[in-house]
């Protein structure tokens, strides 16, 4: 570990100590001198001076984390954690203030392809072992959503002595499984999903058949220059992994297609955007567990998706979004040499299983990202840690439901009846 920078700052009655470490870009290999900073928020409150950590590991990837603040309280679930943590809120590498990856680097002059592949999850571990040793942790705890729930994964698979108690929320992924089996599973889900709503909404399924009608004929174009194809319209059912998603889902379908209201609100909707290329370009690489993807999203499409073009797709990816949409074009040979790499695997089942790890888990009933089938099966590997399967919160559970994390330190600690 190279150079260390803190500074601090106040947020009404939160102290904000925001800590900056240079780190290797690649773990591991003495011979590259190639370097990166790392960026963490350690937020304490009044009185919580001595409280253990815990380490906030961030959905994406390729999303920061999220920047603490007062009045009103956000993130929404740290007032619980301040509680009974101080809270290190990690900017993953390549984002936020680690180092981030924006469309600069593509005129660096950097094999950027390579570069990237020194991102992922185990990567990100060794950076937070790193941060732990910085902040004189002999252990600490981890609050992993979504992707970091991946990482988290990883952390057992290497480190896991370094964990106290581990929470995920929506972020158990699948152990040793192709990315096509994941993917696959994610359109059943979006199915299902689709379905729910279009009872609910039954003249809707005539709203977006108009739709991929006038997105057919070029003539949806959004307020950034994008002229959207039908593959981009249909994944605004992105947003049914919401919690309250499907009112932004009802609002643009009920929209007059004339209107800069539908435009704007279109554009709003879109999962996938040029504020962080990394999701895009990053995203199967978080299924590539020792595979190569070969745009898997793209090839699993079931021929029912092919024939009813209603149906909405969730976070999958496609390649011809790299021709049509404005952000991503930049990046297409990026992209294809990604989805051609042979990522080494990322996890080891019986490291996984022999990391006595303890702690607390929600496993959304209805995710569409994360599907609970394959959370379930790694969910055995580890016995220890409590599972809290809900169908009363979707993906979006942490952000939006305020108790989830409560839940989850209660039953880590022993305060819940189950």
């Amino acid at each position: 570990m190279g150079a260390v920078t803190t500074t601090t700052r106040r947020m009404l009655d939160l102290t904000v100590d925001d800590h900056v470490i240079t780190v290797p870009l690649v773990w591991g290999d003495d011979s590259d001198t190639r370097t990166i900073d790392v960026h963490a928020a350690v937020v304490t409150r009044e009185g919580g001076e001595n409280l253990p950590y815990l380490t906030f590991l961030q959905g994406g990837p390729g999303n920061e984390a999220p920047s603490p603040f007062r009045a009103p309280l956000a993130p929404g679930w740290l007032d619980a954690a301040l509680q009974e943590y101080r809270v290190v809120l990690l900017d993953q590498r390549g984002t936020g203030k680690s180092t981030p990856v924006s469309d600069a680097i593509l005129d660096s002059g950097i094999d950027v392809a390579e570069y990237l592949t020194h991102l992922r999850a185990d990567a990100i571990v060794r950076d937070a072992e790193a941060m732990r040793e910085h902040l004189g942790a002999r252990t600490w705890n981890t609050l992993g959503q979504s992707f970091g729930g991946f990482t988290t994964l990883a952390y057992l698979t290497t480190d896991a002595a370094s964990l106290d108690d581990m929470y995920i929320t929506g972020g158990l992924s699948a152990v040793g499984r192709h990315p096509d089996d994941v993917y696959g599973l994610c359109y059943d889900k979006m199915r299902v999903m689709t379905e729910r709503y279009y009872r609910r909404f039954p003249e809707h399924r005539d709203a977006m058949r108009r739709l991929v009608d006038l997105a057919d004929a070029g003539r949806i174009v959004l307020p950034g220059g994008e002229v959207v194809s039908v593959s981009r319209l249909r994944s605004i059912g992105s947003a049914l992994g919401d919690d309250n998603g499907w009112q932004r889902l009802w609002g643009v379908l009920d929209a007059d297609p004339a209107t800069n209201a539908f435009r704007y609100d279109l554009a709003a909707l879109m999962p996938f955007g040029g504020r962080n290329p990394l999701y895009y370009v990053f995203h199967e690489s978080s299924y590539a567990d020792g595979f190569a993807t070969n745009w898997s999203a793209e090839r699993t499409e079931p021929q029912d998706y092919r024939d009813d073009v209603t149906l909405f797709t969730g976070e999958h990816v496609r390649r011809d979004w790299t021709r049509t949409v404005p952000a991503f074009q930049p990046w297409a040979d990026v992209v294809d040499t990604l989805a051609a790499h042979e990522w080494p695997k990322l996890y080891d089942a019986e490291a996984i299983a022999a990391s006595g790890a303890t702690g607390a888990a929600s496993i959304y009933v209805n995710d569409v990202y994360v599907p609970v089938e394959f959370s379930l099966e790694t969910a055995a590997l580890i016995p220890g840690v409590h599972q809290y399967l809900t169908s009363a919160n979707e993906h979006s559970g942490l952000r939006t439901g305020s108790a989830v994390l409560p839940h989850l330190i209660d039953l880590a600690r022993g305060r819940v009846i189950r």
